[in-house]
């Protein structure tokens, strides 16, 4: 349950610009500009001067040929990428571990009003479960992961969407993946997008499963680590 990473290089962080572009200083006195997978506001990862590791393409009809893939933040390898949890996730599906049930797995189906759901399975008996999967990097207080750290208006659409999966008779699972493993629990970070909250709430009320699983991002890739709990009552947490 690991996507591996080939060849990573250590940079420093200079500066994000447009959101999509980073400055960054390597260590033999060069600079570049990275591209930034990740367009939300990077809470508490985008302080300057911090280490980065970037991923390296050959391909040559590319603008920028590094992608930041983390963010050293005190000893902790912090993962930033937003594609690369539905690639864990995916990882996880495949081979069975929890919250994952067993079945025809495929990715980014259309469900609900023009919406793709993450991961579908789809067992023997025909029965369906929805899976979204959510980044998470937040922390704002020691060993608790927050999300989200802006806000997600789309997150809580999908929210609803899985609620209604659920009233059809299929099984949901919302999944925050989170890209560090200095954290032992989860919670929403209401006061910063209490319309997620809301949605959070209904859903976890219509039965859509919650869960948390954290991962440990090392210069090799990042490994899925273990789920751990979420401290929101009467949640139903995936098992």
């Amino acid at each position: 349950m690991k996507i591996e990473f080939q060849n990573l290089i250590e940079a420093t962080w200079i500066e994000r610009r447009k959101r999509f572009m980073l400055d960054v200083a390597f260590d033999d006195g060069t600079s570049t500009t990275a591209h930034c997978p990740n367009t939300g506001a990077m809470s508490g990862v985008s302080t300057p001067g911090s280490r980065v590791l970037l991923s390296t393409s050959d391909n040559p009809k590319r603008k920028y040929a590094h992608t930041l893939e983390a963010v050293r933040i005190g000893s902790t390898w912090v993962g930033v990428n937003t594609q690369n949890p539905n690639k864990i996730g995916m990882a996880m599906a495949k081979a069975g571990a929890p919250p994952f049930p067993s079945g025809l797995i495929r990715p980014e189906v259309r469900y609900g009003k023009a919406e793709r759901v993450d991961i579908l399975i789809e067992d023997e008996d025909g029965q369906r479960t929805f899976v979204e999967i959510k980044n998470v990097h937040h922390v704002r207080n020691p060993g608790e992961a927050n999300f989200p750290d802006c806000v997600t208006s789309r997150g809580a659409k999908h929210l609803y969407a899985l609620a209604n999966e659920v009233a059809a008779g299929h099984r949901a699972i919302n999944l925050f993946l989170i890209q560090r493993d200095d954290v032992s629990a989860f919670t929403l970070a209401r006061d910063i997008d209490p319309g997620y909250a809301e949605a959070f709430d209904y859903a976890a009320s219509a039965g859509v499963e919650m869960c948390a699983v954290r991962c440990s991002v090392s210069h090799g890739g990042i490994e899925a680590a273990g789920i751990i709990p979420i401290l929101e009552k009467t949640v139903a947490q995936a098992a």
